[in-house]
């Protein structure tokens, strides 16, 4: 396993400066691979964030001055920022969430340099109208402007991914940013605000508050000074985050349990692909992970043998091990649910096909067997509900239209896919299924930053879009203008 050589001090970044907190008190950053601690932090106030809100509002002159242009230089510089230290990033990400360092987190450093380098290229394009008016003598137009000062509140498991896809967007629109990222992922999340800081933003610009949600990250959603919030995380605390909100413009991405349908005349070797990206990247620690895999039920035995193969094939290990392809949970809470969810379901009928426990012979209890049910029905917790974790539950189905029903019969509607050869029935299952994205023979855990991503209206799973020039559009005002023009 990695030691670590030195624990280090880190600070929040609060009106262009490197800051302790108001209180003095901290908290430690602990590595779920190994249990050291990595990182010690600022325990942010709700003071400490006041602070970071009003620097940001003293800040949004000079953001909004900003062309669009000149943002998105702004925006190129942190991704160059980001390049430079890409190596100490990944290092951070495993030695801090947990993932594996080459199977995943060089990969989602990548993914974050280009949402940085997506927004710099839609706020140069984003394009409003000429709108025709009813008089000869009026020129109406449009433009984009910044909201203001835009609270960012962001979750643990893809610490560097969901930051920037709501902070890149957001300095695009000209706007000030006040963020405060999971207490468990709070240091990558200081080694990604060291990039920032490096790029040479407005002072105020962008401020990092470190320190428990319930305090910092609810001043945030609250503070009068603050014109919208982008919050990434659980359902309950986005109904949390919307309540504080309230009267302020608010773009949530919640939980899913999203559904992998297979159908009979579907290719089972890429379904099971498919199917071992959806459950287990992350360690099944995805809002779009596939909690749930609806198998048609004749070709249930010979699909189960083949995920179960493949499951077995998962090397699950230390982060820093290039062999390793799966990585410990990043918090006891999820372990917890996980040990639940599997009770409920052998409890309720459902059969443990492999895996099932917590991993013995590693440094923390965090490590979790990759996992299989089978005999999952809909009333089972691991069905109903999130449960955040290595796991394939399968639940069997008879057709189409059963398919159907048991796919849409969630509170959530973030995500889902299916896998059929049936053209006709892929379109036809995906307009009927009840969530924001639905992937055709691919994964539930394929997604492209520039894509429009969320949940579906009446859902539990957000709402708002973020991914390329939407997530701009949702972050900025529209303002119309009228010329009146008269001849001379």
């Amino acid at each position: 396993m990695k030691v670590v050589e030195k624990t280090q001090t880190l600070k929040m970044f609060v009106g262009g400066r490197w800051v302790d907190s108001e209180s003095g008190e901290t908290f430690e950053a602990i590595s779920p691979a190994t249990g050291e601690v990595i990182a010690t932090l600022p325990k942010g106030t709700r003071a400490d964030a006041a602070r970071a809100v009003e620097a940001a509002h003293r800040a949004r002159a000079a953001m909004a001055g900003l062309g669009a242009f000149d943002r998105a230089a702004l925006l190129h510089r942190v991704a160059e920022a980001m390049e430079r230290h890409r190596d100490d990033l990944a290092h951070w990400l495993s030695l801090d969430q947990g993932k594996p360092h080459k199977a995943e987190a060089i990969g989602e450093v990548g993914e974050a340099i280009e949402y940085f380098r997506i927004a710099a290229e839609d706020i140069k394009r984003l394009e409003t109208n000429v709108i025709p008016s009813m008089s000869k003598n009026k020129l109406v137009f449009t433009l984009r402007v910044p909201r203001g000062v835009y609270g960012v509140i962001t979750p643990w498991n893809w610490p560097l991914t969901m930051a920037t896809e709501v902070i890149a967007p957001a300095l695009a629109g000209g706007n000030a940013v006040v963020w405060a990222p999971a207490s468990s992922t709070s240091a990558i999340s200081v080694k990604l605000m060291e990039c920032l800081a490096e790029a040479d933003l407005p002072v105020g610009a962008i401020n990092l508050v470190t320190g428990p949600g319930s305090v910092v990250g609810d001043e945030i959603a609250g503070h009068p000074l603050i014109a919208g919030v982008g919050f990434v995380g659980s359902t309950e605390t986005g109904r949390s985050v919307a309540r504080r909100a309230a009267g302020k413009h608010v773009m949530l991405e919640l939980g899913g349990n999203g559904p992998i349908v297979i159908f009979g005349d579907a290719d089972l070797d890429r379904a099971v692909e498919g199917v071992i990206v959806g459950c287990f990247l992350c360690a099944g620690q995805s809002c779009t992970a596939g909690e749930r895999i609806l198998v048609q039920q004749d070709f249930q035995d010979a699909f189960i043998a083949r995920l179960t193969n493949a499951v077995n094939q998962i090397k699950l290990g230390d982060p820093f091990d290039d062999s390793t392809t799966m990585g410990p949970l990043n918090n006891d809470g999820v372990a917890t649910k996980m040990d639940e969810h599997v009770a409920d379901a052998v409890e309720r009928g459902a059969t443990v096909v492999t895996g099932g426990h917590r991993a013995t012979n590693f440094p923390t209890r965090l490590y979790y067997e990759a996992t299989v049910l089978r005999g999952v029905s809909p009333e089972m917790r691991v069905s109903k509900e999130e449960t955040f974790g290595p796991i394939a539950p399968v639940i069997p189905f008879r057709d189409e239209a059963d398919a159907l029903k048991i796919a849409n019969d969630s509170p959530y509607g973030l995500l889902g896919s299916v896998y059929t050869k049936d053209i006709d029935r892929a379109l036809r299952f995906a307009q009927k299924l009840e969530t924001g994205w639905v992937n055709v023979n691919e994964s539930s855990n394929y997604w492209e930053a520039h894509i429009p991503f969320g949940g579906r209206a009446g859902k539990e799973s957000g709402i708002g879009r973020v991914g390329g020039h939407r997530a701009i559009e949702q972050m900025t005002d529209l303002k119309t203008i009228i010329v009146d023009v008269r001849e001379t």
